[in-house]
């Protein structure tokens, strides 16, 4: 199978993912079913399911770094950034309300490796650029501990994500994701970077 062939089928697995919910919500029979592919073919092409879903992560976090660039481009301040940014995290929850991460971590720890990588090298440098430029341009308090601000931005996400903390069964994640968030950034927001927050919190 070749590379172009490969894509598609990533491309293809994304709607199969919003239809059930989440990546873990569907066996190695439900994708090669749904990719309609032959058992032996996508062992061939991907050798088995957590590779396939490695390949599929690194695929789909591509597709958001893009769709962060194109959200951003526009926005002319670092607290209206932060908040696109966070607005897209709440879509991308609700695409996937039924991921188990905590399974994740257990059944596909490959996957759960470029995760972490991406947070590490992606996430912890865009949201610390934006923190330190909102406090340049008094959006952002100046007295905020930029690095730790960062981190616990960041481990909120793993807060979320703790099924045993906020069972889906029970809570709305993206609800959490909104609770958690929006009101942290609003503490350590300036008079001035609320009043820019203000349109964006309405319609988060």
């Amino acid at each position: 199978m070749n590379q172009t062939d490969k894509t598609r089928l990533l491309e293809q697995v994304q709607v199969l993912f919003n239809r059930a919910g989440g990546i873990t919500e569907l066996s190695e029979n439900d994708l090669i079913t749904g990719l309609g592919l032959t058992p032996d073919a996508f062992q061939a092409a991907f050798q088995n399911k957590e590779e396939f879903l490695v390949q599929a992560t690194r695929y789909d976090l591509e597709r958001q770094k893009r769709e962060h660039q194109q959200l951003l481009a526009p926005l002319g301040s670092p607290v209206e950034r932060i908040l696109a940014l966070l607005k897209h995290g709440i879509a991308e929850m609700q695409r996937a309300p039924k991921t188990d991460y905590v399974a994740l971590q257990q059944e596909c720890p490959r996957v759960w490796e470029v995760l972490l990588l991406h947070l590490s090298t992606y996430s912890t440098p865009q949201i610390h650029g934006l923190l330190n430029e909102g406090v340049l341009q008094r959006q952002f308090r100046g007295d905020i501990n930029i690095g730790l601000v960062t981190k616990i931005i960041l481990e909120q996400m793993q807060l979320i994500l703790n099924t045993a903390v906020f069972p889906p069964s029970r809570y709305n994640l993206a609800e959490v994701f909104r609770s958690i968030y929006l009101y942290y950034i609003r503490g350590i927001c300036t008079d001035e970077g609320i009043r820019l927050a203000a349109a964006h919190f309405a319609r988060i």
